[in-house]
């Protein structure tokens, strides 16, 4: 794709899962990929198979729910290099009924998938202002566009942040800074098999792949590409957009 050689990405989550994938395909663009995880170990797998490729990387551990953490990490990113990209990946839930839920599970899921992309955005845009422009691809999911059984919460933050995302492309539109937010269906990860788990596993798994057109759960290798691509030269007209990656499972705008 084009534009992506020598551009400076920061990648959130990326000690597995969708991040690890998005991350490896940042390097193999020729990006140089800053991991941003709470896993030190999973980080660390993810720069050693970025560097195995031949590609450049550097690994934070980072917890993105502490806002100081964030502000230090940030900062020490940019001592090094202007952040180019930002691709706010990171994300939990725990699958329940809304009211059997409390609220230090509320305050759980919100930290890490509303209030962590908050101080990651609040972080990072400054300097893209500064530098004349930058993009951020918010990872949302399709639970925050049509809702999902037992993510009330989560769908919540999901769904806000779609609309943060919509909000801040408009603010700063004209400083040539882009934000997309890209919203994943099932997808086989490592969250998915903790979520199921609690659940039954293989019942809901099987159910998701009756509903789903394609007849398969997402792999995290499908999501990069768009990923990439809303980083690219290629999307220098694109802003405030919301794209299912689901498989067919949610049509409608």
């Amino acid at each position: 794709m084009r534009g992506l050689t020598g551009k400076h990405v920061i990648v959130t989550g990326s000690g597995s899962g969708i991040g690890r994938e998005i991350s490896l395909r940042f390097a193999q663009e020729g990006a140089v990929v800053t991991l941003f995880d709470i896993n030190g170990d999973g980080v660390s797998e993810t720069l050693r198979r970025i560097e195995a490729e031949g590609g450049q990387g550097i690994a934070y551990v980072v917890d993105i729910t502490d806002r100081e953490a964030v502000n230090q990490a940030v900062q020490k990113v940019e001592e090094r290099n202007p952040v180019d990209v930002l691709v706010n990946n990171a994300g939990w839930d725990k699958m329940a009924n809304f009211l059997d839920t409390d609220v230090d599970l509320w305050k759980k899921i919100i930290d890490i998938n509303l209030y962590g992309p908050l101080y990651m955005h609040h972080a990072v845009l400054p300097g893209m202002v500064k530098n004349g422009g930058g993009r951020v691809i918010n990872i949302s999911s399709d639970a925050g566009r049509v809702g999902s059984s037992g993510e009330a919460v989560y769908s919540a933050c999901k769904g806000g942040l779609i609309s943060f995302t919509k909000t801040v492309a408009r603010e700063l539109a004209r400083k040539g800074v882009q934000l997309n937010a890209v919203c994943p269906g099932p997808t086989d990860t490592p969250l998915f098999a903790e979520i199921a788990s609690d659940t039954g596993s293989e019942k809901i798994t099987e159910g998701l792949k009756r509903a789903i057109p394609m007849k398969r759960l997402a792999n995290p290798s499908d999501f990069p590409g768009i990923v990439c691509f809303l980083a690219s030269d290629d999307a220098g007209f694109i802003t405030g957009q919301t794209i299912s990656v689901s498989g067919g499972l949610t049509m409608h705008g």
